[in-house]
């Protein structure tokens, strides 16, 4: 299968008034930093430097080549009869970001996915065979781990979290392995969602994108990583003024997930929101509020145990102002089940706080195939007599004449199903419109549905 690699991330930012012909005079402006102290800037003679940002970047960032195969016909007959076929290697590039001085490597799950092979190139030039520790499709990451002798320059993890719309920021990334090239731009937007099959938050620069720039770093002024370079918003596949990255306190969740239990655990509140730009918002008249709308309360969950209701607006989590949708699933996207977080939310005009511990997701979209699913709790399990296996909660209209709800999936495409997880990742497997599920209903009939 050839790889579809994704551009990420690498600006292009040309100062025009800084000039030797021409100095503006220099103007002190002081405005309050996050830690509420006076901070006072001169602009724009003392202008920020990047250099030292540059060069702690420059080394940590690598070029990632990703061999995989993809099979073929031989000839026209092959083709039309299904004979025996040769495989091609095709070969995807993006970038990496050094994370560790023993060599784990942070980049795209997009990067590195269908891979028989990857090989990264180091900014000396240096190159290693690379293994996979985990990925996680979801986030689109990945963690990789090369063996070198020496210990390796690393970036340090920033906190995302700090970052703010204006700051300068350096895009740096290793395409087609011209060792590392860097960039600069300022944050052009937080909490952004690019696509509706997720609830991704990323960071949104003005960051020039080219091709072979997936998976590499965005740096502050200060060298700290609070940002792995994604994706562009483009009709021509070029940069035309947008670009993204996961935010730093996301990847390094992620990370710490894969090693320490080699999947990601996601903690949530239990709620459902209502979209601002749902047909449903426009027609209540919640489209222009600022905050996220609770439009159900799941029952057993953290936010249930808290008191959040129906109704309830959230306005802040532990001090953070939330916006929209994306901002809260973005920041709690670095919280694991049993984390306690602060919730301000309004109800009837007044403002509250509670406290709530969030809980393990027991239920997945799987958008895919129109399905959502649920994790077999105790009184389900001893139901249907097993353990294993997901029931189905709700199903698109596709699906009307197969009385699918209630019925729980044991394979998808032939592959076992445990939990959501597993869903989600058989679910995520074929690209195709083709699709088999084997399901087991109540009495224990079991039985397997091709759809097309």
């Amino acid at each position: 299968m050839t790889i579809a690699v994704f551009s990420a991330i690498t600006t292009s930012f040309v100062q025009h008034w800084l000039t030797d012909k021409e100095k503006p005079s220099v103007e002190t402006i002081t405005f309050e930093s996050a830690t509420t102290q006076p901070v006072s800037l001169r602009l724009p003679e003392t202008s920020t430097d990047f250099t030292i940002a540059a060069e702690k970047t420059i080394h940590a960032v690598v070029h990632v080549k990703n061999v995989s195969s993809a099979k073929g016909p031989q000839s026209l007959m092959d083709f039309f009869y299904g004979y025996e076929s040769f495989s091609t290697p095709q070969i995807g590039t993006g970038s990496g970001v050094i994370v560790s001085p023993d060599g784990y490597i942070v980049t795209n799950n997009h990067v590195i996915e269908e891979a028989s092979e990857l090989e990264v190139t180091l900014n000396n030039n240096a190159s290693y065979t690379a293994k996979i520790i985990g990925t996680d499709p979801n986030s689109d990451l990945a963690l990789l781990k090369i063996e070198a002798e020496e210990e390796l320059p690393y970036l340090a993890f920033g906190d995302s979290d700090r970052s703010a719309v204006g700051e300068w920021v350096l895009a740096v990334g290793n395409p087609f392995n011209l060792t590392s090239t860097v960039t600069a731009g300022i944050i052009s937007a937080k909490s952004r969602s690019i696509s509706t099959a997720n609830n991704l938050s990323f960071i949104q620069t003005d960051a020039a994108v080219n091709p072979g720039n997936s998976g590499g770093a965005l740096v502050n002024t200060k060298g700290e990583l609070i940002g792995i370079n994604t994706a562009i918003k483009s009709r021509t596949g070029s940069y035309v003024g947008y670009s993204f990255a996961i935010p730093s306190n996301t990847a390094k969740k992620v990370i710490e997930d894969l090693l320490e239990f080699g999947k990601v655990q996601r903690g949530i509140l239990g709620i459902s929101a209502l979209r601002a730009e749902s047909i449903e918002a426009i027609r209540r008249g919640l489209d222009e509020i600022e905050g996220v709308y609770i439009s159900e309360v799941n029952v057993g969950s953290g936010a249930e145990i808290a008191g959040l209701k129906s109704g309830d607006i959230i306005k802040r989590v532990d001090g953070l102002p939330i916006k929209n949708f994306t901002a809260l699933t973005g920041y709690l996207s670095a919280k694991r089940p049993g984390d306690q977080v602060e919730i301000i939310f309004e109800r009837d005009d007044n403002q509250l706080s509670t406290i709530v511990t969030l809980t393990k997701n027991e239920t997945a979209d799987l958008n895919r195939l129109g399905l959502r699913v649920q994790n077999l709790n105790e009184m389900l399990q001893k139901k249907f007599n097993r353990k294993e296996g997901v029931i189905i909660t709700a199903a698109s209209e596709y699906y009307k004449n197969y009385n699918l709800e209630g019925k729980v999936v044991i394979a998808i495409d032939g592959i076992k199903v445990s939990t959501i997880e597993d869903a989600i990742e058989a679910s995520n497997e074929n690209n195709t419109y083709r699709h088999a599920l084997t399901v087991i209903d109540e009495e224990g009939n079991k039985e397997t549905l091709i759809f097309n």
